[in-house]
């Protein structure tokens, strides 16, 4: 590409990425009716009631990385996109997760009665000790009394790993935490590597109760964690490709991603049953629509283990199969009636081809989209192989993320249907069969003027 050629195109507000991932090889002049008109095939297609039936369906139960929950919801997927036409496998991976064994609560000799769950990455052992409580554990909370008692700590304020190294070097011999304000449960946590102290979690309610009867008398406790350590297991993820147009084809790929796998014990409506759903709705929409571009549907698993099963997807792509990957669009948490507006996150925080085509595609179908930096998804490997790779995710995040009140009631249907309509219209953009691969200068996206936004999830 001449740098001319870039020039231009940036003049006209686009940011595109050098070769092989560039695809305009000429300065576009605008014609927005005939986007618009381009943009109808596949956004008057888009169903807001299918779209939210599917939410419905994937989250009647948790679907974690290797339960059944998940390999459930895997059939459901690669059905529908065997339904429509399209050449689906399942690609199975195996991950490490982590078993936490049986942990125990003895409090001034008796039988401690709340649900005690030990810490991801808790070393085994067991210590009897002094409880001292050191609020959330900041540098400035924590006395010098702590060396060889049990640190009674609140969740909040500074990450796991900080409240545990804050105790440990100070000598503390064992970590209880418990929830804080608003959240449930007691199973949280994490220890890294180094950090050889037994921890565990309570609930918020039992973690009160304890600092209300330190105030009254010393409380020695026999914390004990066993059998806690890493096991094997496996998840999937669901490829299902449309093939192009035989006499058309650019060579190029299109991938449009979600992740299928909720937290542990949460039904995971809006993360990411509703980034699934409008997967399925674009594929099954787009399978019969002739297009210049091989198209990817996927539904990548382990997405809350660390990513794991989209690690696992860009791996196994010959360095071909990169090169000829123009963009990959990611939907995350896309339906939620109470969080943020839309953004666009890419892992550097730069603009990108992705970025771009959403910006002039939101443009056309409801208002510009602005764009910010974060990882944390499943853009995240594409980005690292060279891919221009973006996430569409709504921003501040609703206040249920991750907890078992991601349900579908806290869906909004209008969310739903206008995240996949961007997307659909940003990826028939490229795909359409008359660009060929937006080469074309008179269907080229419009130029449009779109801003950084440093919101934080």
């Amino acid at each position: 590409m001449s740098k001319k050629a870039i020039t231009l195109m940036m003049t006209a507000g686009l940011v595109l990425s050098a070769a092989p991932h560039s695809v305009l090889a000429d300065p576009p002049a605008v014609n927005e009716n005939a986007d618009q008109a381009f943009d109808n095939k596949i956004i008057k297609k888009i169903s807001p009631d299918r779209l939210y039936d599917r939410v419905d369906l994937l989250s009647k139960a948790p679907r974690e990385a290797g339960t059944q929950g998940e390999y459930d919801a895997v059939q459901y997927i690669k059905g529908e996109f065997e339904s429509y036409g399209l050449d689906t496998e399942l690609q199975p991976f195996t991950f490490q997760e982590w078993d936490g064994g049986s942990s125990s609560l003895m409090v001034n000799g008796s039988t401690f009665t709340d649900d005690v769950h030990s810490f991801n990455g808790s070393v085994n052992g067991s210590v009897e000790a002094a409880i001292e409580y050191v609020g959330l554990a900041t540098t400035e909370e924590i006395p010098d009394s702590i060396k060889g008692k049990i640190a009674l700590v609140e969740r909040g304020s500074i990450p796991f790993y900080d409240k545990v190294q804050n105790v440990l070097d100070k000598g503390a011999a064992g970590v209880i935490m418990f929830n804080g304000p608003g959240q449930a449960g007691s199973h949280f946590g994490y220890t890294y590597e180094g950090q050889d102290i037994p921890a565990v979690a309570i609930t918020r309610e039992a973690g009160l109760s304890l600092v209300e009867q330190l105030q009254s008398e010393e409380v020695i406790a026999n914390l004990t964690v066993e059998g806690a350590g890493t096991i094997d297991k496996t998840s999937y993820n669901v490829i299902a490709t449309k093939k192009p147009h035989k006499n058309k084809d650019t060579g190029q790929i299109i991938n449009i991603g979600a992740h299928h796998d909720s937290v542990a014990n949460g039904p995971g409506a809006n993360d990411d049953a509703s980034g699934v759903s409008g997967v399925l709705e674009l594929a099954k929409i787009m399978a019969n629509t002739p297009t210049d571009t091989e198209l990817r549907f996927i539904t990548f698993g382990a997405e809350e283990k660390g990513l794991v099963g989209s690690y696992h997807y860009a791996s196994t792509l010959s360095q071909n199969e990169v090169d000829r990957t123009a963009a990959h669009f990611q939907m995350d948490m896309i339906g939620s009636r109470d969080a943020g507006d839309l953004i666009m996150f890419t892992p550097d925080g730069n603009k990108n081809l992705v970025t771009d085509l959403g910006a002039s595609a939101g443009a056309r179908v409801a208002e510009v989209v602005e764009y910010g930096k974060l990882g944390r998804s499943d853009h995240v490997p594409f980005f690292e192989r060279g891919i221009p790779a973006a996430l569409f995710i709504h921003a501040p995040l609703e206040p249920w993320y991750h907890s078992p009140d991601d349900t579908i009631d806290k869906i909004s249907k209008e969310k739903l249907t206008e995240v996949t309509k961007i997307v659909g219209a940003a990826v028939y953009q490229i795909a359409r069969p008359d660009t060929p691969a937006l080469e074309r200068a008179r269907v080229a996206p419009g130029p449009v003027h779109y801003e950084f936004d440093d919101r934080p999830l």
